[in-house]
């Protein structure tokens, strides 16, 4: 996510509720609020189990890789396995500061959708699976809301190393990772994608949050996306989980017109 916005470094031992999120499909799709949901500065929180981290500043590598040399290494691989073996290869610059490497999860049985989603989070990075921990445990129950879950959706991360203290991506470690989301994407051809917090609205459907959260918008490869928040937005801000419902149902009726 940006800069500040929620990164799940500033969520550092806050315990959440997320029993609050409907695990059925509602008659109905709910009215959107009337007004967007502002995004806030969450407070602190620190626990006796976990330590708080510091943020770290951005290091430039001592010899940066030109991005024309990841454009021609994500465009070799023919299939998702394939990409994946190169990203576990590919030597960029957070590499050596992140604990594992974190892969794009390929579904075992498509539907057509494609999640795209910020940076990994420590979770993330000591287990080396993308959405774990908490938030992940609520994109889980967000999935099997409309019907979904892990095994018929692929989510890629936008970078695939944990940055120093969880910061923003700088602008080179984005470009340097992007040729590989875009092959990822090119080679999983979904019907539809899925963006999760204001780092993938921005980078992927050229839209901000809030404003932007539940629309659908046309990319240039004419896949369709839709950005809504990401779910450890919606564990701070349990109310922006009316909204982040009424995309959900939206964006299950139109995978029902996707053809695979």
């Amino acid at each position: 996510m940006n800069g500040g916005d929620l990164r799940d470094l500033v969520l550092a031992g806050v315990q959440w509720e997320l029993t609050d999120f409907p695990l059925v499909m509602a008659g109905a799709v709910r009215s959107a609020l009337a007004h967007d949901v502002p995004q806030v500065t969450p407070t602190v929180q620190t626990s006796p189990t976990r330590t708080q981290t510091s943020v770290v500043p951005p290091i430039a590598p001592a010899h940066p890789m030109a991005v024309d040399t990841a454009v021609a290494m994500a465009a070799r691989p023919t299939d998702p396995e394939s990409l994946n073996r190169m990203i576990a290869e590919f030597n960029h610059p957070l590499r050596a500061g992140a604990t594992n490497v974190v892969l794009p999860h390929i579904a075992s049985n498509p539907n057509g959708l494609v999640i795209i989603t910020d940076i990994p989070s420590g979770d993330d990075d000591a287990c080396g699976r993308i959405l774990s921990g908490p938030a992940g445990e609520l994109l889980d129950k967000m999935l099997a809301a409309i019907g979904l879950s892990r095994d018929n959706v692929s989510i890629v991360p936008l970078v695939f190393w944990r940055t120093p203290g969880g910061r923003a991506p700088t602008d080179t470690e984005l470009a340097l990772a992007r040729p590989f989301v875009d092959r990822m994407v090119e080679l999983l051809h979904p019907g539809f994608i899925l963006t999760l917090g204001t780092l993938s609205a921005s980078q992927i459907a050229n839209v901000s949050l809030p404003r932007g959260h539940g629309m659908t918008v046309s990319l240039p490869s004419g896949i369709t996306a839709m950005p809504i928040y990401h779910p450890n937005y919606l564990m701070l801000k349990p109310a922006a989980k009316r909204d982040a419902w009424t995309a959900l149902q939206i964006l299950q009726n139109l995978l029902k017109t996707v053809d695979k």
